[in-house]
């Protein structure tokens, strides 16, 4: 093993008798405890988001000083924040396709564009026969119908043509645009969904952020076309389009009117109802603000606004999306614009319909052409093409990073330097520390009441006795703390944070099961406490595989990860530990945790006001948060490597790894503070 010691070594000698952490952690068995407390949890985060939502708006000009700021807050929590540069579109069609169209003539324009360098979009350009005067135009966002013949994707566009065609058939001009989960070049909308990129929340990227840059730049493409009227664009898609047609309504003027199809409920549907399972990360921007979803619909307040949805939609259940339209209909009442506000159910599962698109069309005809009454068409909504007909690229262009482009869309923190002086370190540890408190723990609670302590239970363990307690980290989550103390114990005390497979043997010590102590120090008369946060030991919830992929998806909503959420109970723990046992507060105090979990600990102390918690014995710690543990947006600011250099300027910080190179950086700052 390879020590590492920041600052000073201290007076603590450790002997560690778990095994190094292994690929495959044993999972302690769920308890009726730990299934209620989640549920019960988040029942109550939801609640508060649901009642926070839009509750200082109670006038017009309320909503006109805070709309400019929401709008900043959607385009950070999408990665666009700072937008990213407009380069060169780089345009170009491959083709064109004519279609006789039953009496009403229309063209197909095949176009690939660059929304970056090496981001590329595929999309069909529907054209009626009549381009003599500019068109109304409407960008279609498709949803998740892929098309793929003997492994080659034609794109999504395929699947939703019949909606280009119908718009080109009366009149319209209509961009048809893959997404980049199911595009000509197939990239992925399933990070934490299913292919386990927890990472994402650390580089605070959502494969939502992506999509909503590729509609804007496609609008910057149809600006340049003579066919389009720029100033009556209009935006409608369905289930993942319908939400795609949100962010870029939202964050973008340009849109005149919107009609969004199956793509928001509230946040109450999808975490404590469980819509969550049934969608992929696309839906979702990182929820850094912890929004309720109908500020993003009052962001397209006062323009026309149609909210549209069937009435047996299981993953956009019906009461979410009304109560979408009341929250946001209140903003439209507010700036007098009620009459640009619609909410259209038609029954129906969650299904591209022809209902649907009925409705969507008399919309468009309203506030794009000015059809007042619409005028009412037969026309139906059917495909004309083939998927080879409608394919843009012949091959996959060598400098593409569609497929990856979760690699380099947000912007990441640069490698910190080192610095000169104490001043020059003073200002880089502020700058981190306000990113943690208003970015990345933002979720953490204001006000968590009090620890309200209880011992539980006491009991004779060998020569030691095992004191158990309870204590209140939050609102609806009360964790197990355990007190264990030799005969005539010193004022020293060891806290040590345990993950699942810590619990395990330390339960089975506590349980007459093993005789092996899961601690060892010298002298044998430390006080020892054990912490186990959510989730771990007496906590522990459902070992169901994909349901704990979406319990900790459910925390992401809400603006917090599960890590991040430990972290925090570590916080609460280590006040728990010094109101109930006794600790001299100069140099008696220690804390150890491992991997993960050691991670968890580091920031639960930085963040802490007991300054008593500050030597720390960490083991086995990723390198980096691409590795773990994840918090929303940690990698835009920092990494491990800069939070152990900001705790060993406080502390006794010794860092025991194989990984290489996590304390360098820590060594560096000091010798630099210590040298000056």
């Amino acid at each position: 093993m390879k020590y590492v010691h920041s600052a000073l070594v201290g007076c603590w000698s450790f002997a560690l008798l778990l095994s190094p952490i292994s690929g495959d952690l044993i999972a302690a068995p769920a308890s009726p405890r730990g299934d209620q407390m989640l549920a019960d949890y988040f029942e109550l985060e939801a609640a508060k988001l649901e009642s926070a939502c839009l509750a200082g708006i109670q006038t017009k000009q309320d909503w006109l000083d805070a709309r400019d700021g929401y709008r900043m807050q959607l385009l950070e929590m999408l990665a666009l924040d700072p937008l990213p540069p407009r380069t060169p579109l780089n345009a170009r069609s491959t083709g064109r396709v004519e279609i006789e169209g039953d009496g009403a003539p229309f063209s197909v324009e095949k176009i690939v564009f660059e929304s970056m360098p090496g981001f590329y979009a595929t999309a069909n350009l529907y054209l009626p026969e009549d381009t003599s005067q500019p068109l109304p135009t409407v960008l279609y966002a498709c949803g998740h119908g892929p098309t793929k013949i003997d492994g080659v994707s034609y794109g999504n566009k395929v699947s939703y043509q019949h909606h280009g065609a119908w718009f080109a058939r009366n009149g319209y001009a209509c961009l048809i645009l893959d997404t980049v989960q199911m595009g000509e070049i197939e990239g992925t909308h399933h990070g934490t969904y299913r292919e386990g990129m927890w990472w994402w929340n650390s580089r605070g990227y959502s494969s939502a952020g992506a999509e909503a840059w590729n509609c804007v730049r496609a609008l910057d493409y149809l600006e340049t076309r003579p066919e389009v009227d720029k100033e009556r664009f209009g935006v409608t898609g369905r289930s993942g389009g319908g939400a795609y047609s949100w962010w870029i309504a939202a964050i973008d003027g340009r849109i005149k009117a919107a009609v969004p199809v199956a793509g928001i409920t509230t946040l109450r549907n999808h975490v404590v109802d469980g819509c969550v399972e049934g969608h992929c990360d696309c839906m979702y921007p990182v929820n850094t603000y912890r929004w309720d979803f109908p500020v993003i619909a009052a962001l397209v307040a006062p323009r026309p606004l149609l909210i549209s949805n069937s009435d047996k939609d299981t993953i956009f259940p019906l009461n979410g999306v009304y109560a979408v339209h009341q929250q946001t209909k209140r903003i439209y009442d507010l700036l007098g614009a009620s009459d640009h506000l619609g909410l259209q159910i038609t029954e129906g599962p969650h299904k591209d319909t022809q209902m649907l698109r009925v409705h969507a069309f008399v919309w468009f005809d309203r506030f794009l052409k000015g059809n007042d009454p619409p005028l009412l068409i037969d026309k139906p909504a059917v495909p004309f093409l083939t998927p080879q007909q409608l394919k843009v690229l012949e091959s996959i262009p060598e400098d593409e990073r569609t497929s990856k482009i979760e690699e380099t869309f947000a912007t990441m923190a640069p490698a910190p330097a080192v610095p000169k002086n104490a001043g020059e370190w003073q200002t880089m540890e502020a700058a981190w520390m306000k990113s943690l408190k208003e970015k990345i723990f933002r979720g953490w609670p204001e006000q968590p009441g009090n620890l309200d302590i209880k011992e539980i239970s006491k009991r004779q363990r060998g020569a030691f006795v095992v004191r158990e307690f309870d204590f209140n980290s939050q609102p609806g989550v009360r964790l197990p703390m355990f007190l264990v103390s030799p005969d005539k114990p010193t004022s020293a005390v060891v806290v040590t944070v345990m993950d699942e497979e810590m619990w395990s043997a330390f339960s089975a010590w506590l349980d007459g099961e093993s005789t092996d102590r899961p601690f060892e120090f010298k002298g044998d008369k430390v006080q020892h406490v054990f912490l186990a946060p959510r989730g771990v030991g007496p906590t522990a919830w459902t070992n169901d595989a994909r349901a704990r992929v979406h319990i900790r998806r459910r925390f992401m909503l809400l603006g917090q990860t599960l890590a991040g959420m430990r972290a925090f109970d570590i916080k609460r723990g280590l006040d728990a530990a010094s109101a109930t046992c006794q600790a001299d507060r100069a140099r008696s105090a220690a804390v150890h945790a491992r991997g993960e979990m050691g991670v968890n600990t580091l920031y639960a102390t930085l963040l802490g006001e007991n300054g008593q918690w500050r030597d720390l014995l960490l083991t086995d710690l990723p390198a980096s948060h691409r590795a773990g543990p994840d918090y929303l947006n940690v990698l835009r600011f920092l990494d491990i490597p800069e939070a152990l250099a900001m705790a060993s300027q406080h502390g006794v910080v010794i860092v025991q790894n194989d990984e290489p190179g996590v304390a360098d950086y820590a060594a560096k700052v000091s010798a630099v503070l210590i040298e000056k």
